[in-house]
Parts: structure tokens; sequence; C-alpha cells
């Protein structure tokens, strides 16, 4: 099972996590944003930064960041293929696609994910409304993944849903961290002090990570056992490790189906050895910045290289 229809699996896994996690750092932004005094503008260019949509935001309203603009933007403007609504309904697209290789199931979630978007997002979203909204979107996407869970045969189709899944997920919890972690500590000298507690609750919150973080680490919390949390822990389904792992699990199961070890699953397995297998303490000592950046790299070429070896435009 080569060329379109894997192509049209990765991509429609990969987009609607990519939905889930925009949906979530819009409730991170208003989170934060309600426990600061003054401007918001720098919370608000963090979130659109940290989704790879301001540049497309720029272009469309400028350099002057509103809250109004950058949730209308990254919820459900058409003109910006990030948004929530677009990631959607791509996703749909590439369902219909690959239609055959789903299961009924999976094709009605989806669909009722796109309908229920497109209803709920057709129009600009009072404040008011904003949590529920975005909890309803999270929600459908989540069925998604549930009836794939529930109803999918372990096979070739499964493995190109999954791999897409959390090389999308571990490109969105990296670049939470990289650019989130900064955003809330005073200055990069401070790393290591105390810090208000609302605020690591809510980067937490981002991930789906605050009760499992209790849970592991109990209540008190500091910037070392969070980002060791997000990064290292394996008990973490959004951490960069779990997410690395079901890559290499996944891609892994396509081997030996296909009986050849390609090029994509050495290179995760090289990620795996250089970046997951390191301490908290060498990650700091490597520079947190300069870590996730060389992790969002290899995430990237994963990806590429992935579209390659299983001939995804042939």
């Amino acid at each position: 099972m080569l060329g379109k229809t894997a192509n049209g699996l990765f991509w429609m896994y990969r987009q609607l996590e990519r939905a889930e996690n925009i949906a979530r750092l819009i409730e991170t932004g208003q989170r934060i944003a309600l426990t600061r005094l003054g401007s918001t503008e720098d919370e608000w260019r963090s979130v659109l930064q940290t989704s790879g949509c301001l540049a497309g935001y720029e272009a469309q309203y400028g350099e002057e960041v509103t809250r109004d603009h950058a949730v209308d933007w990254l919820l459900r403007s058409k003109d910006n293929p990030g948004s929530v609504l677009s990631c959607i309904a791509q996703a749909r697209q590439n369902a219909r696609m690959v239609r055959t290789a789903l299961t009924t199931e999976v094709w009605e979630a989806t669909n009722t994910a796109y309908m229920t978007a497109k209803d709920g997002l057709s129009r600009k979203v009072a404040d008011r409304d904003l949590p529920g909204v975005l909890r309803m979107l999270r929600q459908r996407t989540g069925m998604v993944r549930g009836t794939t869970h529930g109803t999918m045969l372990r096979n070739e189709i499964y493995d190109f849903a999954r791999i897409g899944t959390f090389l999308e997920r571990a490109d969105n919890t990296a670049r939470i961290i990289d650019v989130k972690y900064y955003v809330l500590l005073p200055t990069v000298a401070a790393v290591g002090s105390s810090i208000d507690n609302v605020q690591w609750e809510i980067l937490l919150r981002s991930v789906s990570g605050r009760g499992g973080f209790r849970m592991a680490y109990g209540a008190q919390m500091d910037p070392q056992s969070i980002a060791q949390f997000l990064i290292l822990d394996r008990r973490m389904p959004r951490s960069l490790a779990f997410c690395t792992a079901k890559i290499i699990d996944n891609l892994g199961y396509l081997s030996a189906d296909y009986s050849s070890h390609c090029q994509c699953c050495l290179m995760a397995e090289d990620m795996q050895q250089k970046y997951m297998r390191m301490t908290i303490d060498q990650v700091f000592d490597y520079g947190l910045h300069e870590y996730i950046q060389k992790v969002l790299g290899e995430i990237a070429a994963i990806g590429r290289q992935i579209e390659i070896d299983y001939r995804f435009y042939e």
C-alpha cells in the first residue's frame, strides 16, 4: 500500500492532530492572557508563532496583534491553511480520497467533525462561546481517533495513520516547549527559579498533562520537572520521547510488512538515540532552545523521508 493512499492517510491524521493542537493553543493563550495585567499582544504573538501562522497573520493584518484577530485567524479563517477549520476540511478531503481504506465508523466520525466545525465556525465566535466551541472541536477530532483505535485493522493503513498523528504531535509539543517555556519565564536567567504555578498549570493544560504531571511528580512544580515530563517521560502520551517511540514502532511494522528497513526508520532511531536518551540536565547543558530546534529539524526530515521512501507522489 504505497503512493497516494499512504499520502492521504498520513496527511489526514496529521491535519486532524494539528486542528486539535491549535484549538489547545487558543485555549492556552486565552488562559494565560487572563492571568496577565495590561497588554497581551506578546502572548497572542507567541501563540501565532507556535502554530506557525504568524507570517500569514502579519500579511493579512499587519504587525499589530490583537486577541480578536488572532483567535479568528487561528480558528476559522479560510485564508489561513493552518486554521482549525482549514485543517479539518483538508482532513475530510483526504479521507474522501482514501475512503475505501477507512472503516465506515472512521469516515462518519471525520465527516461529522467537519460538518460540526463548519456549522460552529460559520461566524465569528463570541468570547462567552469560545470555551464550548474549543471543547467541541477537541471532542470531535478525538472521536475520529477513538473510532480509528476501535475499528481499524492493525495493518499498514493503521500504521500510516499513527505515524502522521505522532509526527504532528511531537512537532506541536516541541513548539510549545520552545515558545511557551520562555514566555512564562521573566528572563532566560530565571530558568530554575520559582514562578507562578497558575501559569505552569496552563502550560501543562495545553498538552493535557496537568493531571498526569501531578500523578508522576506531585503538586510541586518547577521548570526542570516540567521539561522532563514534556520531553523525556515515556509515560506521557504527548512527550517527545513517547511520540518518537511510537513513530519507530509503526515504521518498524511497515518495514516488516515490506521486508525493508527504510531510511526514515533509521533516521527515527537515530533521533531517539541522540536526543531521547539524554538526561534533563544534559538537555539544559546543551541549551533547551538549541535542543528543541534540533529535534524539530529531525522531525521535519523524517516526515520528508517517509514521503520519499513510500513514494507518496507516484
